[in-house]
């Protein structure tokens, strides 16, 4: 299935000269949906994750039905102060400015295995943050699951050589 054809690109936003990948018309495809959680959960079952953790929000999304399927645990890794618990909090840069993320300080059993999975990869200054966070909790990252890749903002290079990187599209 070409998930590509599912993908609106919508020039000018946020900004002029941003194209956005807008992947609203794939979550509303059922079998693209369908497909796109099947090609996750195929791609990231060898690495063996006893969790699978969501970046806020669209991580949320897919991590979820491919925990599912892989009869794992979801650990939610939210934006800052949105847990009640205790939590192991992260700050990093944005493109303008900084932002947090966070996980409870019990979310993961020590040395446990854990697959990061959200909707893109850009940067990879979110995925960086939410794999550095991981580690803070006492687990490990042992691979990462994106729906998107834009190749141009080489989001990769600021991840982890040694860790696996899952990307379905790639603009």
């Amino acid at each position: 299935m070409e998930l590509k054809a599912l993908i609106k690109d919508i020039p000018d936003f946020p900004q002029p000269g941003i194209i956005f990948r807008d992947i609203t018309t794939l979550l509303q495809d059922p079998a693209g949906l369908q497909h796109t959680i099947a090609q996750i959960t195929e791609q990231g079952a060898p690495l063996a994750a006893d969790y699978i953790a969501g970046i806020e929000s669209r991580g949320f999304i897919f991590g979820m039905p491919v925990a599912h399927q892989l009869q794992t645990g979801f650990i939610p890794i939210r934006k800052g102060g949105k847990l009640p618990r205790e939590v192991h909090s992260i700050a990093y840069e944005l493109e303008y400015g900084q932002d947090q993320l966070e996980v409870h300080q019990d979310a993961f059993k020590p040395n446990s295995r854990v697959l990061i999975v959200d909707d893109l990869l850009a940067t990879g200054g979110t995925a960086a943050a939410a794999a550095k966070l991981i580690d803070k909790a006492g687990a490990k990252v042992v691979g990462f699951a994106f729906v998107i890749e834009l190749n141009g903002l080489a989001g990769r290079n600021n991840l982890p050589s040694d860790i696996p990187i899952i990307s379905l599209v790639q603009y």
